[in-house]
């Protein structure tokens, strides 16, 4: 009897332990994952990262070996079963292959050098654009490409579903795969803003319940503030999807009338020493910077193409950017180290939300106004859950009207947009990817209904921006680049021009 008891319990617990394996083995994917397989938000992270040596197939072919593919999204394959009606969408683990997803493109470099290798490059990356990824393995590659370019020894490029995760999700998870330079063992250390010290600590003495009663208020007024400003950004977000559109400009496309099937990925880097120099003269942050150079550079460009079709510049232009916001707290490299490494859990997926930015399309005669209306804005934003809120409503719709609904909803008002804007935080010392010294990272993203995509990242003392096309919109891309890098330039010179006369 005691026999029998014995088996009965170690024949339950063999069963909990298969049943446990399943469920690790199996994952649904989440709402947002979903979203991203629906054909209106078929999206892909694109990240192109510039090698300062010779690629070393082998060694990047091993690094994977031991870190990405011990990942649980990169070792795991979308699987579709049900019915039509109810489709069901897991991730199921899977053997992988690292020499499966590497890619080691063959070429005539004669040709290469006789032409520009930065235009091969820039054909290369966008004709990614036009394959999508094979769904019986998991969603990611890596090219490995032997071309040197004006910025880099030879390149590698990350090919990546976006709902495997979001870009600092990803972005995070690259790092984790990556070693300082200076010190091999060491992870890269990211920056972080200083807390500014409490209110408390400057009170007077004896002023504890005036200040009190103070704080109090300021918090109440502070609390209705953001109702007010959320309930206000919530109408918007209705209002653009029901029928506030964009004025119609040069670099608005109109996806409702076609798809873009191939898209057009250039970078260009500057300094971030600039952007800081204004910041700190300023006291703004980086966001508000670039946002407001955005702005001053989306204005040039904007006068110089209705010049160019002989048409006058709209007096009121409406053009609203979706800027991405990440809703959750960094997972950190060491988490994630720890999980390619140990087994161990860390945060993961989706967890964005965004933010509709008014874009100012204005000539100034003074370039710092673009900046400071930047500031404001975004200050305002700060005081809304306008961020948080897209993405809960974004979750309740899915489960409540199916994906399909859901992306409808979503492709309708973005496509009331003219474009969307995302900035990253990169290492501050020099990096190397799996032993090959990084030079510069340009991430980008493309699927979603938008005519531009502007991405900036920020690595040692560089920031790159990454702009994401429809070429049949904004053919010249380049000269988009050159008017942002001429704004920031009269922008610095602003900046040091009031501070000499301050």
């Amino acid at each position: 009897m005691e026999i029998k008891t014995l088996r009965r319990r170690h024949g339950n617990i063999a069963n909990i332990t298969v049943e446990k394996k399943e469920e690790e083995d199996e994952q649904p994917l989440s709402p947002a994952a979903r979203l991203f397989h629906a054909p209106e938000f078929n999206c892909y992270i694109i990240s192109v990262i510039g090698l300062k040596n010779k690629i070393k197939p082998d060694e990047i072919i091993q690094g994977i070996k031991q870190t990405l593919i011990k990942h649980p999204r990169f070792s795991s394959k979308l699987v579709n079963s049900g019915s039509n009606n109810r489709q069901e969408q897991k991730w199921v683990r899977t053997n992988v292959v690292a020499e499966d997803h590497v890619i080691i493109p063959k070429f005539e470099t004669q040709d290469i050098e006789n032409a520009n290798a930065d235009a091969f490059l820039e054909s290369y990356v966008s004709d990614l654009t036009t394959t999508p990824l094979n769904t019986s393995k998991p969603l990611w590659e890596v090219h490995l490409l032997d071309l040197k370019t004006s910025d880099a020894e030879n390149v590698a490029i990350l090919k990546i579903h976006h709902s495997v995760g979001d870009g600092m999700s990803l972005m995070s998870l690259v790092l984790a795969c990556t070693r300082k330079t200076s010190n091999p063992d060491e992870f890269p250390s990211l920056p972080y803003q200083n807390q500014s010290s409490s209110g408390s600590s400057r009170l007077m003495p004896g002023s504890v319940g005036d200040s009190r009663l103070l704080w109090l208020l300021m918090a109440l007024w502070s609390a209705i503030m953001v109702v007010l400003n959320t309930v206000c950004d919530a109408l918007e977000f209705i209002a653009t999807t029901l029928f506030l559109k964009d004025t119609s400009t040069p670099i608005k496309g109109d996806f409702r009338l076609r798809k873009c099937k191939r898209m057009c990925l250039v970078h260009r880097t500057v300094s971030f020493d600039d952007i800081k120099l204004i910041k700190n003269a300023m006291k703004m942050t980086v966001n508000d910077v670039i946002l407001g150079v955005s702005q001053a550079g989306l204005s040039q460009y904007l006068k110089r193409r209705y010049v160019d079709q002989e048409e006058s510049i709209p007096k009121e232009i409406r053009l609203r950017a979706a800027v991405l916001v990440n809703i959750r707290p960094t997972t950190g490299i060491q988490d994630l180290a720890d999980m390619m490494t140990k087994g161990s859990k860390c945060r993961w997926g989706n967890w964005i939300g965004y933010i509709v930015f008014p874009v100012s399309i204005a000539l100034h005669n003074d370039p710092l106004d673009h900046i400071r209306r930047a500031k404001s804005i975004i200050d305002r934003k700060k005081n809304s859950l306008e961020a948080a809120l897209t993405f809960i409503v974004g979750k309740m719709i899915i489960k409540s009207l199916g994906v399909q609904r859901a992306a409808n909803i979503l492709h309708r008002a973005l496509s009331n947009t003219t474009m969307t804007f995302s900035n990253l935080v990169g290492p501050m010392e020099e990096i190397s990817f799996y032993g090959h010294p990084v030079t510069y990272m340009a991430p980008s993203v493309y699927g979603h209904p938008h005519a531009l995509t502007m991405h900036f990242q920020s690595y040692m003392n560089k920031m790159t921006i990454s702009l994401s096309v429809d070429p049949t919109v904004i053919s010249d891309p380049h000269r988009l680049c050159d008017d942002w890098e001429e704004s920031l330039r009269s922008i610095k010179a602003a900046v040091q021009k009031r501070g000499s006369t301050q």
